[in-house]
């Protein structure tokens, strides 16, 4: 399975993508708050989202899978 992991904990503030949406390597894909601090997630692998495990104002940890790829 390709995923978009979270890479630390805190809480997902913007989630930038929907399901079927086909995105590059390198993509904006959501938006953690830990710590008073916006960090953007980036996406490793190029794909189509297939699932989007997490929603907005949801807490999640280090490594926690935020979305499922279908690699192209």
């Amino acid at each position: 399975m390709n995923a978009v992991i979270s890479p630390m904990a805190g809480v997902v503030m913007a989630i930038l993508v929907s399901e079927g949406q086909t995105i590059a390597a390198g993509s904006h894909v959501a938006t953690l708050e830990s710590m008073k601090m916006e960090i953007p997630v980036i996406a490793e692998v190029s794909g189509s989202v297939s699932t989007i495990r997490v929603a907005e104002g949801e807490t999640v940890n280090q490594d926690d899978v935020l979305f499922e790829l279908a690699v192209d």
